[in-house]
């Protein structure tokens, strides 16, 4: 049996660095509607600030206790990422009493099922983090601005390259 070659192992390695980062942007591969960066360590330690959550939409009567699910606050646009400690049905419909796992006591108001975005499906570890500089000042700079020159000066050099050498093949 033959080794696997430098190219073909570098490739694998691509793309197993890249997936992570795949799921994050278009998290319907993976068949999840949503995903998210985690913000605090209130679910810790089973999903930690920089940690992303990939979240699938359900419908409120599939949602148990113990699942984890991601809301939206009422009056605010900020997302929470708690763990459903009592699912409450009554006349008005159903609602979810959730807490995070490193809070001592339960979030104060009921989640009414209307502000559910989804259950958690599964989390990626410290891809968060990433995510987070790459959408900040020096991040765009790093992953943007530097290869782009880069790439500039390449080409520019490249070009210089060729121009010179083709002057110095005379017959001289």
């Amino acid at each position: 049996m033959s080794r696997p070659n430098a190219r073909t192992v570098g490739a694998v390695a691509l793309v197993l660095v890249l997936a992570p980062f795949v799921v994050f942007a278009v998290p319907q591969v993976v068949g999840a509607s949503h995903s998210y960066v985690v913000l605090s360590d209130s679910m810790s330690p089973e999903i930690r600030a920089g940690d992303v959550v990939v979240v699938d939409e359900a419908p409120s009567d599939r949602i148990e206790t113990g699942d984890v699910i991601t809301y939206e606050r009422p009056g605010g646009d900020q997302l929470v990422t708690h763990r459903v400690i009592e699912v409450r049905s009554d006349g008005g419909g159903v609602s979810f009493r959730t807490k995070g796992d490193a809070n001592e006591d339960p979030d104060p108001q009921p989640v009414a099922a209307s502000n559910v975005v989804g259950v958690v499906a599964f989390h990626i570890p410290l891809i968060g983090h990433v995510v987070s500089f790459a959408g900040s000042d020096l991040g765009i700079v790093v992953f943007v601005i530097l290869p782009a020159v880069g790439l500039a000066v390449g080409e520019v050099y490249d070009l210089y390259r060729e121009a010179t050498a083709d002057g110095d093949g005379g017959d001289g």
